[in-house]
């Protein structure tokens, strides 16, 4: 295609491939040709990271660049195994998913998702591509998969694939043996019950393959050749084994990229094993002990063309908490939660409980990252790497409180959870909350008690106690209602309509589709701003900070507030009516409302 081109126009020339859908997707593989002028691509790959939030790999021009060479080869050897070991489409599922790190689409839910025949004809493709790839026999799917297509078995589209819902409701399940379907059962594999119980993605791969039962010879069979494929692809697709780990958590949603994985089980322990096997294994990972090392400096990587680790790229004055954390910077921390100093006078609570949700130890670091960064330091920021910012309180302890009586308990965690929001909201300091993904329920009450909000573009936030019969307890009811006085003061105007979209908002527990819609649900206010690349969050965040620090006022307690009367509840109710009208609440949802 570029030597189609007039010869002063290859230089700017490359290929784009985003991974569909777009928004949601992170991964952006950029391809030049020979003739790509290097500052061309580095300034697009630069443009699309600032500006359009993507991760961005370069591979080379070969057929499905790095992800979907890799990801097509792992699903096509996927069902090729389940059909060799007589495993069932749940059993596959359930150890190809998280146990495996890998996302909760899994295997035969993946192949739903993309289409049944979608990926048989990509495969058929990648066959008639790949000539001179040892593997390439592979990418001939079973039998019944083109008799699955025929009958128009393709996957959600058709509502019916791997799986599909019986006329009441209830999920079926395709046996691939027989060509039809039977209800969907519950697998029972003790590896991965053993993964469950386990912290981390590589905590859980290892598990897993340290399991003898099917599901965990099945996943050892699949991730083996995945591995090794991928390992024969260097440098083939890619140079960089970062760009190809990254490929695959961008694009196919991995909690750890292949290499990566590699590091997890051991890379010996993984040769050893694979020659006991009989497998031949590729002189080069004979030779390497770990792919990643990391110095305290900073990350490196194994780079196969010099034989030498590298320094990772990072991005110009991005914050990781992770390598911070390597290079001594928690100044406090327990088991939910750590402060890091982030230097200039900064300092970041960060939490890292299961789903970042909020209890005890959590409310008992938040106090503590306040009083430092008034004691030592400019200001506060409120982020973390997690896979989402906060789920809320954590409702497993409440519900276990509500069980057995222990109402003082529940009590007290409530008051010092509203404490806490108190003090984040009067710091002598400035509070910058940088929220991302899950910001729910408790999640949001952090965010709302903050001087300002950096969150990423796509930010999934609200007030949903009310969806679970609850609540919301940490002062968020009452933030909401603030504004709602203040906006009406500002404009001398009656506070009705702004208090009414808040109270409707908590009521039917909404929640934003993405950061911009939090400006029209007030969760997020004039001087807030937004991030597109994730990896600038906590930078930008860190900015902010700075920035409110020159010339910082600490807000003081609210006086004489205007709060609305009965006239406005009875208001407020009526319009409850009208908004459930279709479906009348009961009276428990009517009090709590």
């Amino acid at each position: 295609m570029a030597e189609a081109l007039p010869e002063r126009l290859r230089k700017n020339f490359l290929a784009t491939h985003f991974f569909n859908p777009p928004r949601f997707m992170r991964l952006l593989e950029l391809v030049p040709s020979k003739y790509t002028d290097p500052d061309i691509l580095a300034g697009l790959a630069g443009f699309c990271s600032l500006r359009l939030g993507k991760g961005i790999v370069c591979g080379k021009d070969t057929p499905n660049f790095i992800a979907n060479r890799i990801g097509v080869f792992s699903i096509c050897n996927g069902v090729h195994h389940m059909a060799k070991m007589g495993l069932t489409v749940e059993e596959a599922d359930a150890v190809s998913g998280p146990a495996t790190a890998r996302p909760n689409s899994a295997l035969c839910r993946l192949l739903d998702l993309v289409g049944i025949d979608t990926m048989k004809l990509v495969a058929e493709n990648s066959h008639r591509l790949l000539v001179d790839d040892e593997d390439r026999e592979m990418f001939r799917l079973p039998g019944f998969v083109a008799a699955m297509v025929e009958k128009g078995l393709t996957g959600r589209k058709a509502r019916q694939g791997f799986y599909r819902r019986d006329t009441d409701g209830s999920s079926q399940s395709f046996d691939y043996a027989s060509g039809s379907y039977r209800p969907t059962l519950q697998p029972k594999a003790a590896s991965v019950d053993a993964a469950t119980r386990c912290p981390g993605p590589a905590e859980k791969l290892k598990a897993v393959m340290a399991g003898n039962d099917p599901v965990a010879r099945f996943a050892w069979c699949n991730l083996r050749d995945t591995l090794l494929y991928t390992v024969k692809r260097i440098p083939e697709i890619a140079d960089s084994i970062v760009d190809v780990d990254n490929a695959m958590k961008w694009g196919y949603n991995w909690s750890l990229g292949p290499f990566e994985m590699l590091d997890a089980l051991g890379v010996q322990n993984f040769v050893r094993r694979v020659e006991a096997a009989g497998l031949a294994v590729p002189e080069a990972l004979k030779k390497v002990d770990s792919f990643y090392r990391d110095t305290g400096t900073g990350p490196l990587a194994w780079n196969p063309a010099i034989g030498e680790f590298l320094e990772v790229p990072t991005k110009k004055g991005m914050i990781d908490l992770r390598t911070l954390y390597r290079r001594g910077s928690v100044v406090e921390k327990n088991g939910d939660a750590s402060i890091h100093d982030l230097a200039d006078g900064v300092f970041c609570l960060e939490f890292h409980s299961k789903m970042n949700t909020i209890d005890m130890p959590t409310l008992e670091i938040v106090g503590k990252a306040i009083a430092r960064a008034e004691r030592e330091g400019i200001g506060l920021v409120i982020g973390n790497h997690g896979r989402v910012f906060s789920a809320g309180a954590n409702l497993a302890k409440f519900a276990t409180a509500i069980e057995a009586g222990r109402f003082d308990s529940l009590d007290e965690i409530i008051r010092v959870f509203q404490a806490n929001m108190m003090a984040l909201k009067y710091a002598s300091v400035p509070v910058v909350a940088a929220p991302f993904n899950l910001t729910l329920g408790g999640g949001c009450e952090v965010i709302l008690h903050a001087d300002a909000v950096n969150a990423h573009a796509e930010t999934t936030m609200g007030l949903v106690e009310i969806g679970v019969g609850l609540i919301p307890a940490g002062g968020g009811t009452k933030e909401m209602a603030v504004r709602a006085i203040e906006l009406a003061a500002s404009y001398h105007t009656e506070v009705l309509p702004f208090l009414e979209k808040h109270f409707q908002n908590i009521v039917m527990a909404r929640v934003s589709s993405s950061a911009d819609e939090l400006f029209t649900m007030g969760l997020m206010r004039r001087g807030d701003s937004v991030t597109m690349d994730i990896d600038n969050l906590i930078a930008d965040a860190k900015r902010k900070v700075v920035a409110l620090a020159g010339n910082y006022r600490p807000r003081q307690p609210l006086e004489k507030i205007a709060a609305p009367g009965r006239n406005i509840a009875a208001r407020l109710k009526g319009s409850l009516r009208t908004l459930m009208a279709d479906s009348p609440p009961t009276e428990y949802e009517s009090a709590i409302a």
